[in-house]
């Protein structure tokens, strides 16, 4: 008995206090607004609709900082960045081919330019900071490459504020997208369900090359073990390389998909916030894994989506709306303190350090 007591530390108690807080606040906000019928379902079925066509951006994103985790394990703090250069840069093609009619009359190959030209210049940011920031760092303490990710960050934001100027800026309306369809008695966005289609076709890509192309084998032969795949015959360099390229090609597509989505606010600070969500996306969903970082994404979306409604309303607590941002983070905390590994990671603390 007094074994059990002296392992039954007081953090233990907190812990697990909070825990069961935590848990009985979820309850009883979602009960109140339930019950209370404030809401109907077609509401409901909006809710979830707009968290999956956030949740997929986030998961995008997301999916950048767990490629160069699984090789490296750092943290890129400045991919929020990398996905802010593509959607700023797109952003004078998208207007200029509006201007020409190229958008109206061919609105599918317009907007996959736009894609292609995010992705290009996405790519060619994360690689030069690959190259410059991060490679002369390799066998550093992890501490030294995440202060100077920290530190690109800031430098990519004032590199473009100082390009392309710190106003606002707006992407064209695509016509194509506008309008709704019908869904369980829901009016759903066209451009919600192209947001989440989009999503999952670059996510099928992505998981199609880690896992059935030579360079995608390559890349999880140094995610194990660096030295054995080196003795292998794998150029270590070349691996890393194509995975910042790969990661930077998906912030920048996810940029381009977040301007269609939600056309206003682009401008040199708009990744920040996407870049922590999308972090807290990867987390949740276990850091390193490539399908965990896209149900991270995914959930986090719905999660900052039907929160605010189904728990923080029943908890009367007042601009249950304006608070988003608390639940992601919030999340972040959560999943830090219950399950560091995320949902489908692996407890490789261990092993890896």
């Amino acid at each position: 008995m007094r074994a059990r007591l002296y392992r039954l530390n007081w953090v233990d108690v907190v812990l697990n206090t909070f825990r069961i807080v935590i848990i009985v606040a979820v309850i009883v906000g979602a009960f109140n607004t339930i019950t209370s019928g404030k809401y109907t379902g077609d509401q409901w079925v909006s809710l979830i609709m707009s968290g999956l066509a956030q949740g997929s951006i986030y998961a995008l994103i997301a999916l950048g900082y767990t490629l160069v985790y699984g090789i490296l394990l750092m943290i890129n703090f400045a991919h929020g960045e990398v996905f802010m250069a593509g959607a700023y840069t797109a952003y004078f093609l998208a207007t200029y081919s509006a201007r020409k009619g190229w958008l109206e009359s061919q609105p599918l190959l317009t907007i996959l330019s736009w894609i292609l030209l995010a992705a290009l210049v996405s790519m060619g940011v994360a690689v030069l900071l690959e190259r410059v920031a991060y490679r002369p760092l390799r066998g550093a303490p992890r501490l030294v490459p995440l202060i100077t990710a920290i530190g690109a960050s800031f430098f990519l934001q004032y590199t473009f504020k100082g390009l392309y100027g710190s106003a606002f800026r707006t992407y064209p309306e695509v016509a194509a997208l506008k309008g709704s369809v019908e869904m369980g008695g829901a009016q759903i966005p066209v451009v919600q369900i192209f947001v989440f289609l989009a999503a999952v076709v670059l996510m099928v890509g992505l998981y199609w090359i880690v896992e059935k192309t030579k360079r995608g084998k390559a890349m999880r032969a140094v995610s194990e073990n660096k030295e054995v795949a080196r003795l292998m015959g794998i150029d270590i360099d070349k691996v890393i390389v194509f995975t910042f390229m790969l990661g930077g090609a998906l912030a920048g597509a996810a940029g381009v998909i977040n301007g269609l989505y939600r056309p206003q606010g682009v401008n040199f600070f708009m990744g920040f916030f996407p870049g922590i969500k999308a972090f807290t996306a990867a987390v949740l969903g276990g850091i390193g894994n490539v399908p965990g970082a896209f149900l991270g994404g995914i959930l986090l979306g719905v999660i900052e989506s039907l929160g605010p409604n189904l728990v923080l309303d029943g908890l009367g607590i007042p601009a249950a709306n304006q608070l988003k941002d608390v639940i992601a983070f919030t999340m972040l905390v959560l999943v830090l303190i219950f399950r560091p590994q995320g949902i489908l990671g692996e407890r490789l603390a261990e092993k890896r350090a």
